[in-house]
């Protein structure tokens, strides 16, 4: 009998956020396994420490966070065969979500590796997106507004298509790419709404109007946010 592989997302970052069923998941289990990057704590696991079995085997894996996919793809293929064994002798294992499991997570790829031999139950977690947006206290879309997710790791002239006549738009993994965000922004008539959310429902949460942040990089768990009507972001 093989075990499960629950793909948990955990939130944004407030241990409150994680979900009855994330809770309940991460209090049985006897095998937690989360991603780590190299010589740094988890933040999938320090946000869900609170809810997990004290007795539960921890299994965190190393991902290098790097532009060319294949280091990180050889660390997932690893940590798959890893899990791969524990399901096979019927343990069921929980890898923890930065917010949700498949939006733009990391559970992605174990996925791939895992799902043709052993049961694979997601688990849905409240997004970076929902959380930026409740923090400031404004609607990501009503009615029939169309709303853009656009990574900032799209090169310059998508980037700018994709903002031309965009109603609401979050733009997320800035980091390095903010400078050319905000070109892209004021070029497209956004810039006056933008704001940008920092490390949202955490104790480190910051909402500054983009137009008034300082720094050429942003954290890699920021979001912002703007919409075609200057007054709705404001």
């Amino acid at each position: 009998m093989t075990g499960t592989l629950y793909l948990v997302g955990v939130g944004p970052g407030d241990p409150e956020l994680l979900t009855l069923k994330a809770a309940r998941i991460l209090g049985t289990v006897p095998v937690i396994s989360f991603p780590n990057k190299p010589r740094l704590n988890s933040t999938s696991f320090a946000i869900a420490k609170s809810h997990i079995n004290p007795g539960a085997e921890l299994l965190p894996a190393d991902i290098p966070m790097k532009a060319d996919p294949a280091p990180a793809q050889a660390a997932y293929d690893a940590l798959a065969a890893k899990l791969d064994k524990l399901l096979s002798a019927g343990k069921n294992i929980a890898y923890l979500c930065e917010g949700d499991p498949l939006f733009y997570g990391s559970a992605i790829h174990l996925i791939g590796c895992l799902a043709s031999g052993h049961n694979i139950e997601i688990v849905p977690g409240i997004t970076s997106l929902s959380a930026s947006a409740a923090t400031i206290c404004r609607p990501l879309a009503s009615r029939s507004e169309v709303f853009k997710v656009l990574p900032a790791t799209l090169g310059d002239k998508k980037l700018a298509i994709e903002l031309t006549g965009a109603d609401t738009v979050a733009i997320i993994k800035a980091g390095r790419h903010l400078p050319r965000v905000r070109v892209a922004l004021e070029r497209s008539g956004l810039m006056q709404s933008a704001v940008i959310v920092e490390h949202a429902s955490t104790l480190n949460e910051k909402i500054i109007p983009l137009s008034k942040y300082q720094p050429d990089a942003a954290p890699y768990f920021s979001t912002i946010l703007c919409h075609r009507s200057a007054g709705r972001w404001k």
